[in-house]
């Protein structure tokens, strides 16, 4: 019977254990799948229909804005996957801290040779069934919780990364579009003046000097033309990477840059920038660090109380059976786990000195994203201004040349500061939008991040 007894006790304990499922890593395997990489993706539609809480007529739309893309980047961002990772490995903590120490069993056979009746074996058996004091199991589950919510704070301040991130891409790429754009008109009114000036040095009007001043002036345009080719290339290679494409998954798409064309927005109030001074994710992220730091330390005291451990004993002893109970537990004579209460303690304050430094930065970047702000907007009306005079200019100059009042050489030049006055507003425009991005990150407003971040990914390109 015991031997029975035995064999189910192994078999329960065999069946309840978990089986190892090796998942090995091929990198042409990974490089082939990321290669495979689409906004096409069902599995994105379905991510991002379930955040904006709409569904799409066709897929992929047929147009991507800020907000679509900012979805699409949180689905595929390799660095968001690195902390989603790390927070899923935090959070599996939380099971370890629940769970209570198993109850050890030992059993000492003995074999007398000199005694042959009743019995010449002496078997003990005994049982160590450890029980903790002092709600150690509690500290250490509550220590796990504040560590899995610092996490999950931390995986939401990535987010907040790759959100800046991807619109400073799209403001890269949007501004090269656009600088490449009014180049192009520049250059084509420079080349007009040029063959005007060059037509009126043949007639012996002007100096060869005047000429070469404008040709110069044309072929700097020319390559800041170029320049600007140049830099649409690289952003959109760079914004492919930030959301974690390949470059030729963004060929032949549309790309929505209606986020950049409207004026700033008003300076937030200030009940708004306190909110953000107190309930940015970094802060709750550092907030539950110290909570963590806490609850270690408590860990720590609970731990001066020794466990008990409970001895229940069984001795087969030639022929005899012998029951027994035993009680031991740990003398806190030579030490009272001061040491490790001291590394707690001092822990605690490096995370509440850690805090105070970071809600003090963070202070310090709402304060300049703020100051940014109001000056790239005071530059972005006066640079609206300065389009608006140079366009009535070129207007009255178009109509006076109708009315041969003035030569083509004074339309061309004309023409020439409408494109020099848009490029100025465009790079005003472009720092306005820079400022945003800043307030934006600073504030973590307006996005709120999706319901599903913390869930793993579907897409099969996601799988090691």
């Amino acid at each position: 019977m015991r031997i029975w007894l035995i064999i189910a006790a192994s078999v329960i304990v065999i069946t309840g254990c978990a089986r190892f499922k090796p998942q090995p890593i091929s990198p042409a395997q990974t490089a082939a799948r990321f290669e495979q990489r689409s906004l096409a993706d069902e599995a994105l539609r379905q991510y991002t229909e379930t955040n904006l809480h709409r569904a799409f007529q066709t897929w992929p739309p047929a147009a991507w804005d800020l907000e679509t893309l900012t979805l699409a980047a949180f689905y595929f961002n390799p660095d968001l996957a690195v902390t989603r990772a790390n927070y899923n490995s935090v959070a599996a903590g939380k099971i370890t801290a629940a769970q209570r120490p198993n109850p050890t069993v030992s059993v000492s056979p003995v074999y007398n040779t000199t005694t042959a009746v009743p019995s010449p074996w002496l078997v003990t058996a005994s049982l160590d069934v450890p029980i903790e004091t002092a709600g150690k199991r509690g500290y250490r589950r509550a220590q796990a919780q504040h560590l899995s919510d610092a996490a999950r704070f931390g995986l939401a301040t990535a987010a907040w990364d790759v959100r800046a991130r991807l619109r400073r891409a799209m403001l890269v790429l949007w501004t090269a579009q656009e600088g490449e754009t009014l180049f192009r008109t520049q250059l084509a009114a420079q080349e007009s003046i040029v063959r005007l000036l060059e037509t009126e040095q043949v007639a012996g009007g002007i100096s060869p000097a005047e000429v070469t001043r404008e040709r110069i002036a044309l072929e700097q345009t020319r390559l800041a033309a170029l320049d600007a080719e140049s830099r649409r290339a690289q952003a959109r290679v760079q914004l492919a990477g930030v959301i974690g494409l390949p470059p030729r998954a963004l060929d032949n798409v549309t790309i929505s840059f209606e986020a950049f064309t409207q004026p700033p927005p008003e300076l937030p109030a200030a009940d708004a920038r306190r909110r953000a001074l107190f309930n940015r994710t970094d802060i709750l992220g550092a907030l539950a660090d110290y909570a963590a730091s806490e609850s270690a330390l408590q860990l720590e005291i609970a731990k001066q109380y020794p466990d008990v451990h409970l001895n229940p004993g069984y001795e087969f002893d030639q022929g005899n059976d012998k029951w027994g109970v035993g009680l031991s537990m740990e003398l806190p004579i030579l030490n009272h786990n001061r040491g490790p209460i001291a590394e707690a303690d001092a822990r605690r304050q490096e995370s509440a000195a850690k805090f105070n430094a970071l809600q003090a930065r963070v202070f310090g970047e709402i304060e300049i994203a703020l100051a940014g702000s109001d000056n790239a907007r005071q530059k972005f009306a006066a640079a609206a201004g300065l389009v608006e005079q140079s366009q009535k200019q070129e207007r009255a100059t178009m109509e006076m040349f109708k009315a041969g009042e003035v030569s083509s050489q004074s339309v061309a030049a004309a023409k020439l500061e409408s494109a020099t006055a848009a490029l100025a507003q465009l790079d005003a425009r472009m720092k306005a939008q820079q400022a945003v991005t800043a307030l934006e990150a600073a504030l973590q407003s307006p996005l709120e991040l999706p319901t599903s971040l913390l869930a793993p990914p579907t897409s099969q390109s996601h799988r090691p």
